[in-house]
């Protein structure tokens, strides 16, 4: 039973570190254009991104290097 105490408070001090890290300004998870498709892993996508999709991805790649 002390094992399974000490191991759910440290799971629950883990999952609540990175609570604090997200409310303190960290961005939130979001996914990419194409996911694995685009390093050339098969996906759950069925399909390839619209133009448009692959224009803002582009763009937003491009902010964040420029940042």
């Amino acid at each position: 039973m002390n094992t399974f105490l000490a191991t759910f408070l440290i799971i629950l001090l883990a999952v609540f570190a990175m609570a604090i890290g997200v409310i303190f300004g960290r961005s939130a998870i979001k996914g990419s254009c194409g996911g694995l498709n685009q390093v050339g892993l098969s996906g759950s996508c069925g399909g390839a991104c619209s133009t448009q999709e692959k224009q803002e991805c582009e763009a937003r790649k491009r902010a964040k290097q420029q940042n």
